[in-house]
C-alpha cells in the first residue's frame, strides 16, 4: 500500500474536494492518506500557502485543483513503482523505506534543533558574550578565582588590552592610549598609561604589551572586561541580530553578500589592519601609513558592523536549511504515526 500525503488547512474548499476524491478512490487505488495541517507550522505555511492542496505519493506531486483522473493515474503509478522496486529486491528502496517508517532519537534531536535552533544560537551567544562582561562583576565582589577563571578562558580568544578595553566600576568606561588623541593632556579623558602606570606601549611589538594584556584594573580604575570593545561589539551585534530575526517570525531574508563584504568586512578591516601595520613601524610604509591607534568609538562601530551583517548574511541561510529539515520531519512523523 502507497503512502499518500495531503497538505491541507482548515476551510480550504478544494481540500476537501481533493480528500473526498480520494476516497472515492481508495477501494480501486489502495493508499494509506496522512494528511498534514500546514498551519501547524510556519515552514509548510510557506512552502504551500499559496499552493493547496498538494498532494505527494512517491516521487509525485499534484498541486492546486486536482482532477479525479489525474489522483487515479498519480496513485497507481505510484503503487505500480513500488510494486516493481519491491518485486526487483531494490536493497537501497528497502533501507530508504526502512528509515522513512523508523523514528529515531536522532531524528528527534534533529527535528528538536531545526525547530529551536534560533535558542540555542541566542543562548550560546548570550554566555560568550555575557562572560566577559561578568568578570568584572566578580572581580568587584571580591571572588578573584572565579573572574580569572574567565579571564584565562578567553585569554587565547582575544589581546585583552586593557587599554582597547571596557571597564566597569572605575572612574571612566574605557581608557585609551595617549595617541588616540582623545585621552590625555589637555582632553576630559585620563589615558591608560596615566591610569595604570603601564609606559612604552607605543609599538605592537613592545614587551610591556603584556603587562597591558595582563592588566585587570582596580578599585579606583574599575575593572576590565574580559573581551575587548571590538570583540563585545561584534557578538553582542550577533545577538541583537538574533534576537531580532527571532522575534520577526524568522522572515528577514539574508544580506546580500556584497553588502557584507563592504560594510561588514571593509570597514574593520581597514580600521584593524591599517592600525596593525602603522604600529609595526615599517619605514617603508611610514610615510604613507603614519602611526595610528584606533578609538574606542571606532571599535565599537566597526564592530557592531561587522557582527550585525555577519549575523543577518548567516543566520536568514540557516533558517532556510532548518525550514527544510522540519518539512522532512513533518511528513516523516505524521507517516509513522498513521502506521501505527
Amino acid at each position: 500500500m502507497v503512502n499518500l500525503t495531503l497538505y491541507t488547512r482548515k476551510n480550504c474548499h478544494l481540500c476537501e474536494e481533493t480528500k473526498e476524491n480520494l476516497d472515492s478512490l481508495r477501494e480501486k487505488y489502495p493508499h494509506r492518506l496522512v494528511e498534514i495541517d500546514i498551519d501547524t507550522d510556519p515552514a509548510l505555511v510557506i512552502a504551500y500557502g499559496e499552493i493547496i492542496p498538494v498532494v505527494e505519493v512517491g516521487p509525485y506531486v499534484l498541486k492546486g485543483s486536482i482532477a479525479v483522473q489525474d489522483l487515479a493515474m498519480t496513485i497507481g503509478a505510484a503503487a505500480d513503482r513500488q510494486d516493481h522496486l519491491e518485486r526487483t529486491g531494490n536493497d537501497l528502496y528497502r533501507k530508504r523505506a526502512k528509515r522513512g517508517s523508523t523514528i529515531t532519537k536522532a531524528d528527534k534531536f534533529s527535528f528538536w534543533i531545526s525547530r529551536r535552533y534560533m535558542l540555542v544560537i541566542s543562548l550560546m551567544i548570550f554566555f560568550y558574550v555575557g562572560l566577559p562582561v561578568l568578570a568584572p562583576v566578580l572581580m568587584k565582589a571580591g571572588a578573584r578565582t572565579p573572574a580569572n577563571i574567565i579571564y584565562k578562558m578567553y585569554s587565547p580568544l582575544c589581546h585583552q588590552f586593557g587599554f582597547r578595553s571596557f571597564f566597569l566600576f572605575g572612574e571612566q568606561p574605557y581608557y585609551p592610549l595617549t595617541e588616540t588623541g582623545i585621552a590625555g593632556e589637555g582632553t576630559d579623558l585620563i589615558d591608560f598609561e596615566t591610569a595604570t602606570g603601564i609606559t612604552n606601549l607605543h609599538n605592537a611589538g613592545s614587551i610591556t604589551r603584556w603587562d597591558a594584556r595582563n592588566y585587570q584594573g582596580n578599585e579606583k580604575v574599575g575593572y576590565k572586561l574580559a573581551l575587548c570593545e571590538r570583540d563585545m561589539a561584534i557578538y553582542g551585534a550577533m545577538l541583537l541580530f538574533a534576537l531580532i530575526f527571532w522575534a520577526t517570525g524568522h522572515r528577514i531574508p539574508p544580506l546580500h553578500w556584497a553588502i557584507w563584504l563592504f560594510v561588514g568586512l571593509g570597514f574593520i578591516g581597514l580600521d584593524g589592519f591599517s592600525q596593525l601595520i602603522s604600529q609595526f613601524e615599517f619605514s617603508a610604509l611610514s610615510e604613507i601609513l603614519p602611526y595610528r591607534e584606533s578609538t574606542p568609538f571606532l571599535r565599537t562601530f566597526t564592530g557592531f558592523l561587522f557582527g550585525f551583517t555577519t549575523a543577518w548574511f548567516g543566520i536568514p541561510y540557516i533558517e532556510e536549511s532548518m525550514r527544510e529539515t522540519r518539512q522532512i520531519f513533518i511528513k516523516k512523523f505524521a507517516i509513522a504515526d498513521a502506521k501505527k
